[in-house]
């Protein structure tokens, strides 16, 4: 590795680190100064922007964001509520499930807002330490990202692994991410059960009892979105959001059904923002969702942020591996045939830096295959692209410590020493592990 190779990843490296200080658009537009500096400081040749999951990024958040003007959100998160408060005394087991499948349906974790003050709320009412249900929520919201038909990491693996030789589909994916991402959860789940102190043997939390104002804050309001009234046209919103995604699938299955030129048929990727894109027209015409609403949504604005990342991530990353291949292949070459999947430990320490899943798949994935390693194995260390959990810099996770009126859920005096922290290694190690071994089994 020369020097000069060396100072250009630094670059990289400091442009991510420099990003991913300052949080939002900063993580992409800065990548933007590293990939200007590698080509017109060290004229490097310009890699290709990731416009395809852009593109699929763009469709699915559209349309999960008219969902949300619709009012479609608020009942999905209201049968939440219903399912968490009928079984409070399980909370810590089923708010995680909950999360987990709010992602896998609209393709973003950050849904679930609305329902993270929910399930402090019945937590403290059941006298259930609330970062133990909150501190795994938080983690599965997250984590049902690699198990969504519409989210780019999925769709980009997709995508990504049919250019390089193997053919998967959504579906197949779907197969082994999800059983193993649950897995996984339900291990953290487990680990969390009994962590921490009991409310009423917490010292700390019994001293802010004493405290009048303390007490009504923790105590004197009820969060829960249970006295809304849903309309019809926000389930008539959910259906045409789940016709859409049953569209999605068929033709993921069935891809006889797609039409075709010249012996070529219709990418999945195209499917997809035709389908979401239709899905959010129907929504807009028949189910009152109003495109300023959609807009000023958070999900609609968390999607843009997220395009804009992976746009320079993914950018400048090509532009730097792209240049080096030859070199990267000769150092690496060794160690990944002797351990392919030494890949997930790179995979996740890069979602420690980026803070996208999908950023790290449309990054990575091409450099991943270049280097030999075979499909199966990929797929199988897919769960290790979320790492974004062990610096607690991510919104959900700041979200879910502001949320918890109990102060139990915390981000720690030492920074790593977070409540998102054992969670997240339990359930990102678990699920690597099982997928790793379905992968293996099935392809």
């Amino acid at each position: 590795m020369s020097l000069l190779m060396i100072l250009q990843l630094l670059i990289v490296l400091g442009a991510l680190w420099v990003g991913s200080r300052y949080g939002s658009l900063a993580l992409g537009a800065i990548s933007g100064i590293g990939l200007a500096i590698l080509v017109f400081c060290f004229s490097l040749k310009p890699g290709t922007p990731p416009t395809d999951v852009i593109y699929i990024i763009i469709a699915a958040v559209t349309c999960a964001g008219m969902l949300q003007a619709s009012g479609g959100m608020d009942w999905m998160i209201q049968m939440a509520e219903k399912l968490l408060r009928k079984h409070p005394d399980r909370i810590t087991f089923l708010a995680p499930l909950c999360t987990f499948f709010l992602t896998v349906l609209v393709g973003t974790g950050h849904v679930v807002y609305t329902l993270m003050p929910i399930i402090c709320d019945i937590a403290l009412k059941k006298g259930i330490r609330p970062e133990r249900p909150c501190g795994v929520a938080s983690i599965a919201s997250q984590v049902g990202i690699t198990c969504s038909p519409i989210a780019a990491a999925v769709v980009a693996f997709v995508t990504i692994s049919n250019e390089n030789g193997f053919g998967i589909t959504i579906p197949q994916v779907l197969m082994v991410s999800i059983p193993a991402c649950l897995c996984g959860l339900m291990a953290a789940a487990a680990a969390s059960y009994h962590r921490g102190l009991d409310l009423d043997k917490d010292p700390q939390f019994q001293a802010k009892l004493k405290d009048p104002e303390q007490y009504n804050y923790i105590y004197g309001s009820t969060a829960t979105t249970l006295d809304k009234q849903i309309p019809q046209s926000a389930k008539n919103a959910v259906f045409v959001f789940l016709a859409a995604l049953v569209v999605i699938v068929l033709f993921a299955v069935f891809p006889s059904l797609l039409p075709s030129w010249d012996g070529k048929s219709l990418k999945m990727n195209i499917v997809i923002q035709i389908v979401m894109i239709a899905a959010a027209a129907l929504m807009i015409i028949f189910c009152k969702a109003t495109p300023k609403k959609a807009v000023a949504g958070p999900v609609w604005q968390s999607g843009m942020v997220a395009v804009v990342a992976i746009y320079g991530i993914a950018w400048m990353a090509d532009t730097y591996f792209a240049n080096y291949m030859p070199e990267i292949q000769a150092m690496l070459e060794d160690i990944v045939k002797e351990y392919p999947w030494a890949i997930a430990l790179v995979f996740f320490l890069v979602s420690v830096l980026i803070n996208s899943q999908g950023a790290v798949v449309v990054s990575m994935l091409p450099l991943a295959y270049s280097l030999g390693i075979a499909g199966p194995v990929l797929l199988g260390v897919l769960p290790s692209v979320y790492g974004y959990f062990f610096i607690p810099n991510y919104p959900s996770d700041i979200a879910t410590v502001n949320f918890d009126r109990s102060g139990t859920t915390v981000i720690g005096k030492y920074l790593l020493n977070h409540s998102f922290m054992m969670p997240g290694l339990i359930c990102v190690t678990t699920s690597t592990l099982v997928a790793y071994a379905l992968s293996l089994i099935i392809y």
